[in-house]
């Protein structure tokens, strides 16, 4: 395994921006791939927001950057959605505000409306073709321990549903620019 520089935010010099952190925290990954990218199957990214490191939110230009790398060299990307997916960050895969898809994608959680536990990960179609097989052998055997239970899957398909009748994406962008406006004032408050 491989640990690169943190895209975070937070992380910025004085004068710089989120774009401006990315942009070196991809420059980073640019030289691990240049020295090793031959031994490098896939890189994994928490899209956005790095859940597991402390809320370390990122600018959208670094999965537009990983995809790229990723391409150039050969790697295949992961998004890691568990967290981040179903709608957390205001679309319904973070990697949309990207404008880019992984080689494979994880979801958990939220895909069940938080009701019962499932999860599944999701692949291009050239991926899973290449291992679409009744030799088991060849199988893309990717088991968990929230895969295949018929209630379960049953609970996704109402989640989405609801998503689609209610426009959920649509009333949480009202919802965010409310909150918005109203913490606004905050901004130049000393101890924010």
């Amino acid at each position: 395994a491989h640990v690169v520089a943190s895209p975070d935010a937070r992380g910025a010099l004085p004068g710089e921006t989120a774009a401006d952190v990315a942009g070196r925290a991809l420059d980073d990954v640019r030289r691990l791939f240049a020295e090793r990218a031959d031994r490098i199957a896939a890189l994994i990214v928490e899209p956005l927001v790095q859940c597991a490191a402390g809320m370390a939110m990122h600018d959208p230009s670094y999965v537009r950057g990983l995809r790229a790398l990723c391409d150039e060299f050969g790697v295949h990307l992961i998004a890691d959605e568990i967290a981040v997916g179903c709608g957390r960050t205001g679309t319904f895969f973070a990697c949309e505000q990207a404008g880019v898809w992984p080689d494979f994608l994880c979801l958990s959680k939220g895909i069940s409306g938080g009701y019962l536990p499932l999860s599944l990960v999701l692949t291009r179609d050239d991926v899973f073709a290449a291992f679409y097989d009744d030799d088991t052998t060849r199988g893309f055997l990717h088991s968990h321990s929230y895969t295949g239970n018929p209630l379960a899957c049953r609970a996704a398909v109402a989640t989405l549903d609801l998503f689609a009748r209610d426009d959920v994406l649509a009333a949480n962008a009202r919802k965010s620019a409310a909150m918005r406006a109203a913490l606004a004032p905050l901004g130049a408050h000393p101890q924010v």
